[in-house]
């Protein structure tokens, strides 16, 4: 009978394996460079989208839609600890722009928890993968979820904490790009375990009890077990670590309640101390509180007496003269009780007596902010009486004006004297706005006051004078631009003719507040929230309006000579008969604006966006349009003659009308002599204006004579 053949592999005929190629990199230096991958990939899923979003935000005429409020709150909670500027109000952006930063947010972190779970399952990351290093417990095995959510919470955790706390309590506070060097520094410490303290294991392997170790090298555990009073090496423990470090013994430290049950009598002890420190600091904060709460409670009462005897005083059967009056009316005003503010408002608008109103209102100023509700709510109840009234009834109104007019003044006054400690003042709805006539004419004048952090929102300020006041404050850090900032709401309010020249207005709310034919000559706007609101025929020379978001804004008939809208969103904003000689407005998004009729004369466009915008009959004498967005434009009747119109895209823009050279020339018989140096020709070198609409016959003469490009008739 035949014997079988057996055939034997290389390995049961005794030959040995072949060991796999050595990694020329470290284990360090791999996991370190896995680790960049894994951050730099969470990293691009994010900004891509974000980038994509911001472009397609303004360079696109997208219909536009409120922000999603999951990125409104992201926004904040992302802006508060990082002290970075956050947005008030509420933005408008393009519908996909809306999509795309919901994407920003969701894809790191859908990417992070994949990462995650294949760390948990496999021990590797494609990153890591690729690097060839793995993570394991103490069995050679993946870690598990628990292990995992250890590790990786405290490799990020440990490090940018450390770091935060660095930053934000010292005086690198607030430079993020110090922040972020910071970050980066400690991760990397992290990473290596802090050489100094950890001989180079990383910390958060010690604290999920895993190992990072070589993924091309088999498995040998007999290079862990050494015995504990040899002395290893950080080159020692590296090598073992990188033939998958696992170490068998699973000796049990001694735990905190072994050694209570060894030493019995410090135990006792020390809870016995314990004990004594608790019901000793009971005693003591008991004692302290039943004191407190009867010192409160006595100078209530004692408040309440005083109150009512001055109340008395000041009762017209009292027989008190008009000194005596004015010194308890005075006296009034120190107390803090909020029945004496009451009382005060009270009789503020029910005294005639001019002395005794001038010392009414010292009184509450002496008060201060905290008698500002109390005077606000009297506002609003003598408006809606006085509103009430019929206008026949001139004797009564005219009465009732005079108690508005006393309250306003009040009000005024607190404001003026409490300069710069305004923050969280409600005086939403008031009415400040000028009132009377003669000795009772009522003018709001806070020039050069700092009104930060109050809310004005839907009060009536108009005609009221704010020259060279301050509507933004640093906030308690004392750092401009970060999360604390002081930032006053005028949102609807009623700023006509109002004076805010000079005025410091930065990323102050004003959404569809009415500012027309407001002066805001030099004054600062920078990243202001002006949606919807009213500017016709408001005055902004040389205006600073940087960032601005003037959305379906109306500015109609405005000045805006050397304003700067740099980089400011216009979108669908309406500037006919606009000025705008020398405005720059660099970068600006000013899709589908109108511009019927204006005067944007040396105006800077450059790279600005005015893909659907309304130029018929505009003067762009001297305007510089290199490099904007002019597609599909009107540019019927506008004036272009010397505009720099060098790498415009022109792309559907209608020129019919639309004047390149001086009407003088009149070129005839299609040829159009090329003009000297100096002229008021427009320069359209190497533009394109092959998908113009409605050239004329002059018009492409000079085109083509002036080096533009066409191709049909430019040959």
């Amino acid at each position: 009978m035949a014997t079988p053949m057996v055939r034997r592999s290389s390995n049961q005929l005794g030959q040995p394996k072949q060991p796999r190629r050595a990694n020329p990199l470290s284990l360090s230096s791999r996991r370190v460079a896995a680790w960049v991958a894994e951050i730099t990939l969470c990293a691009v899923s994010g900004l891509v989208p974000f980038g994509i979003g911001a472009y397609t935000n303004t360079k696109t005429n997208m219909e536009r839609v409120p922000l999603n409020p999951v990125l409104v709150a992201a926004e904040r909670t992302i802006a508060y600890p990082l002290a970075l500027p956050i947005s008030y109000g509420t933005r408008n952006v393009a519908w996909s722009t809306n999509f795309l930063w919901t994407i920003a947010i969701l894809a790191p972190l859908s990417l992070s928890c994949w990462q995650w779970y294949l760390l948990a399952k496999t021990g590797s990351t494609t990153p890591k993968r690729l690097f060839g290093v793995k993570v394991v417990n103490q069995e050679n095995q993946p870690p598990g979820f628990r292990a995992v959510l250890l590790r990786e919470g405290s490799r990020i955790a440990l490090p940018i904490s450390a770091a935060y706390m660095l930053w934000r309590y010292t005086l690198l506070f607030p430079n993020l790009g110090i922040f972020a060097a910071l970050a980066l520094l400690m991760s990397l410490a992290e990473a290596m375990g802090f050489p100094m303290l950890r001989q180079g294991r990383s910390t958060h392997d010690r604290v999920a009890d895993t190992y990072t170790v070589d993924a091309t090298v088999p498995f040998d555990p007999s290079l862990l077990r050494r015995k504990k009073k040899s002395k290893w090496t950080q080159g020692d423990e590296e090598a073992a670590i990188e033939s998958i470090v696992v170490t068998p013994q699973n000796q049990k430290k001694d735990s905190f309640w072994v050694w209570m049950r060894q030493n019995p009598s410090l135990t006792l002890l020390g809870v016995a101390l314990l004990s004594m420190a608790g019901v000793l600091v009971t005693l003591v904060g008991t004692q302290i509180y039943i004191q407190t709460q009867e010192n409160q409670k006595a100078a209530n009462q004692s408040n309440k007496e005083q109150f009512l005897k001055f109340k008395q005083q000041l009762n017209s059967n009292s027989g008190a003269n008009k000194q005596e009056r004015q010194r308890t009316i005075l006296a009034l005003g120190t107390l803090k009780d909020s029945q004496a503010t009451e009382f005060l408002v009270s009789l503020l608008v029910n005294e005639n007596d001019p002395v005794l109103l001038e010392s009414i209102q010292r009184a509450l100023i002496n008060i201060g902010t905290p008698a500002i509700p109390e005077l606000k709510s009297m506002n609003l109840l003598l408006e809606r009486e006085l509103d009430s009234i019929p206008s026949n009834r001139t004797r009564e109104r005219e009465s009732k004006g005079k108690s508005l007019y006393a309250n306003q003044q009040a009000i005024n006054k607190i404001l003026f004297v409490y300069n710069g400690n305004t923050n969280g003042i409600d005086l939403s709805r008031t009415q400040l706005s000028q009132s009377g006539s003669g000795n009772s004419s009522f003018t709001l004048a806070l020039d050069k006051v700092d009104l930060w952090g109050i809310d004005f929102k839907y009060a009536n300020l108009d005609r009221g004078s704010f020259s060279g006041s301050r509507f933004r404050g640093p906030g308690k850090d004392g750092r401009w631009d970060t999360y604390d900032d002081w930032i006053t709401d005028l949102s609807q309010a009623q700023l006509k003719q109002a004076d805010l020249s000079l005025a410091n207005l930065s990323r102050v709310l004003m959404v569809r507040t009415n500012l027309s034919r407001a002066n805001l000559n030099k004054a600062n706007l920078k990243a202001a929230r002006l949606v919807g609101a009213n500017l016709s025929s408001a005055r902004l020379a040389k205006a600073d309006l940087r960032g601005a978001v003037l959305e379906n804004a109306s500015l109609t008939g405005a000045d805006l000579g050397e304003a700067r809208l740099n980089d400011a969103d216009l979108y669908g904003a309406r500037l006919g008969r606009v000025i705008a000689i020398g405005t720059q407005l660099s970068n600006a998004n000013l899709i589908k604006t109108e511009w019927q009729g204006a005067d944007l004369s040396s105006a800077y466009l450059d790279r600005a966006n005015l893909s659907n915008a309304n130029l018929s009959a505009a003067r762009l004498t001297g305007a510089i349009l290199r490099s904007a967005n002019l597609q599909n434009a009107n540019l019927r009747n506008a004036d272009l003659s010397l505009a720099d119109l060098r790498g415009a895209n022109l792309a559907g823009a209608d020129f019919q009308g639309t004047i390149l050279f001086p009407r003088q020339q009149n070129p005839a018989d299609k040829f159009v002599e090329t003009p000297a140096t100096g002229t008021q020709s427009a320069v359209i070198k190497g533009v394109d204006f092959s998908e113009v609409k409605n050239l004329d016959e002059n018009q492409k003469a000079y085109i083509c004579t002036q080096g533009g490009f066409h191709n049909t008739f430019c040959r």
